[in-house]
């Protein structure tokens, strides 16, 4: 089972999360929200939310938001907010525990893209969505993003002999806006709008003394030797020059449908 796939990996690593990843995912979650306009009767449901970077945002416009993940500890960061329109249970997006049309939105920012049944979650999401509603899924381009996408960039570079991690097939399937449309419409949406949405991730150039604290998550960094990892730090840093901060340009496709 690879490691994206196991709750304990999450369970893990949800307060890393919360501190490095979840404050760039805001940024497309906030991009997600800007294309659904949601008012205070809205119900809203986030499916695998991760520390809750759509649900949080959501909820300040006043509705109704459910957040939902397989990770326990992921659900424990968004329940810790405290924000009294948001309810949080654990639960698995490939089967959920839900009424079918019981929600007017429906999202899941990067995280459907990460089951191995992704296509059952898209599904899913369609079921809970009631007809006239709105379904909204974002998913990375195939090479990934923020610091898995300089990763890689920097292992094709130096050690082109060695095989880089596999990205999950929802990605590497999703990354054409033309199957992505088609795989939403048999999923049960409708009229399908996708858009490219691209932020750059900042790396802190001061984080590289402790480089497991940026890559450790990936196996394109586990998997290299001391030596190896030295290199990839070095060009990081040939990369950056003089500047503290190392812009990485992440590009991921947003889809709106209709249910």
């Amino acid at each position: 089972m690879p490691e994206f796939e196991n709750p304990d990996h999450w369970n893990t690593a949800a307060r890393h999360y919360e501190k490095t990843a979840h404050p760039f995912t805001m940024r497309y979650a906030e991009a997600a929200l800007a294309r659904v306009p949601l008012t205070p009767d809205s119900r809203v449901l986030d499916v695998a939310a991760g520390t809750g970077a759509l649900a949080l945002t959501a909820a300040r416009s006043g509705a109704q938001v459910l957040a939902t993940d397989f990770s326990p500890a992921m659900v424990e960061r968004i329940a810790a907010a405290n924000m009294p329109n948001v309810e949080t249970r654990v639960m698995d997006g490939q089967a959920l525990a839900l009424d079918d049309g019981s929600f007017d939105a429906v999202f899941s920012i990067f995280g459907v893209i990460m089951f191995p049944d992704w296509r059952k979650g898209l599904a899913e999401m369609a079921r809970v969505t009631r007809i006239g509603g709105t379904g909204v899924v974002a998913t990375w381009q195939d090479r990934g993003a923020a610091t898995f996408l300089l990763l890689g960039q920097i292992r094709r570079k130096l050690f082109p002999d060695l095989g880089g991690m596999t990205m999950p097939d929802a990605v590497r399937t999703l990354s054409d806006p033309a199957d992505f449309a088609r795989e939403l419409v048999l999923a049960g949406y409708h009229d399908p709008r996708i858009e490219e949405v691209t932020y750059e991730y900042p790396l802190d150039m001061a984080l590289l003394v402790e480089p497991d604290t940026l890559f450790g998550m990936s196996p394109d960094w586990t998997s290299l030797s001391d030596a190896e990892k030295g290199a990839v730090i070095a060009e990081v840093r040939a990369m950056a020059g003089d500047r503290a901060i190392l812009p990485i340009p992440s590009t991921a496709l947003i889809a709106v449908a209709r249910r």
